[in-house]
């Protein structure tokens, strides 16, 4: 039967309203809620993830991201794991060792492509303490570590010592945090003798004069001695269950984090740290500083790299020594690189 021009208006019309009533949900919807757990804030290896509100690299993906920040990566990973976050931006090497304890957390994305730490000592020890070996018997602050997770800074710390003929239980470690207060009070008020610790906090306690530098990753010098240095710090994790369960999330997570890392990327360190609106202005400065000095410190794409892989897989079995599960552990198989991707 012929349809008249009437009937084509009428249709037409209704089509519009539906589109219309369409567009306009989608509009108001409520967004999705993702809450990630972080170290912070304002620590530069994980200064993506303090972007992705202030760009609205959330809200381009119809979703609103809560951050959740503590003191340390195996902190993020514990409230990841009793659900009060639904992803957590940790170090790889901590994930694994919460994996290898039994705990069923997964890896989704890159974060950074160049670790960056610095063990430094208070400037009174300086008399004293020439040397790694000279560390031996003294407290030695690392990023916070848990019961069932050792954070990326102690693993390193305990391979520096090594280096430097010191065994891991002839000093005692104590929790560091991972923001500029935490880290600079424990170097100021000498409740540490030394501090693996984080950029940019690390430069502006040297410029100080708080503190002096005994080894630095970013320093070849340094790295050559380190297995697997080139290991992947920063990186999204989540729990395989949320995967299986909400994949569409996941999904949504991965692409926010690509999007901010791909304005990162594409902004000059000067506007990175307009967008994040420091009002210290030491603050400020020493970041922009130190964004100025690491220029390939984030991943561009969230890719996970197989180099990088490799890298952190010789770096924890080298940190893990005689771990029983470290026989059958895989990394490989805590890697969920479906909607990140991976590259060599």
């Amino acid at each position: 039967m012929a349809v008249s021009s009437r009937q084509m208006r009428l249709l037409a019309g209704v089509a519009g309203a539906i589109l219309w009533t369409l567009g306009w949900v989608a509009a108001f919807a409520e967004p999705m809620k993702i809450v990630v757990s972080v170290p912070g804030p304002r620590n530069i290896s994980y200064l993506p993830i303090d972007l992705i509100g202030r760009i609205g690299a959330d809200r381009a993906e119809g979703a609103e991201v809560r951050l959740y920040q503590v003191g340390g990566g195996a902190v993020a990973l514990e409230e990841l794991m009793s659900r009060n976050s639904d992803f957590a931006v940790a170090g790889l090497p901590a994930a694994m060792s919460l994996r290898l304890n039994g705990a069923n957390v997964v890896a989704l994305a890159a974060v950074d492509d160049l670790p960056l730490f610095v063990l430094m000592v208070r400037a009174g020890l300086r008399n004293r303490v020439k040397s790694v070996a000279d560390l031996k018997g003294k407290v030695i602050g690392v990023n916070t570590s848990t019961l069932s997770s050792k954070t990326t800074s102690q693993q390193l710390a305990e391979l520096v010592l090594q280096s430097g003929g010191v065994p891991p239980d002839s000093v005692r470690f104590t929790a560091a945090g991972q923001s500029w207060v935490e880290q600079s009070s424990l170097m100021i008020s000498g409740a540490a003798d030394a501090l693996m610790g984080d950029e940019p906090f690390a430069s502006r306690l040297l410029a100080e004069r708080r503190v002096f530098f005994l080894a630095n990753l970013a320093d070849p010098e340094t790295s050559r001695r380190i297995p697997g240095a080139g290991f992947l710090h920063a990186a999204l994790e989540t729990r395989a269950e949320l995967v299986e369960q909400e994949p569409r999330k996941a999904e949504v997570m991965v692409r926010i984090l690509q999007r901010t890392l791909r304005w990162v990327a594409s902004h000059s360190p000067e506007e990175i740290v307009a967008a994040l609106d420091i009002r210290d202005v030491q603050e400020k400065k020493y970041l922009l500083a130190a964004l100025k000095k690491y220029r390939r410190l984030y991943s561009p794409d969230g890719k996970l790299s197989a180099r990088q892989l490799r890298e952190t897989d010789t770096f924890f079995r080298t940190t893990s020594g005689d771990h029983p599960g470290l026989k059958h552990f895989s990394l490989d198989g805590m890697i969920v690189d479906k909607w990140a991707g991976r590259k060599e």
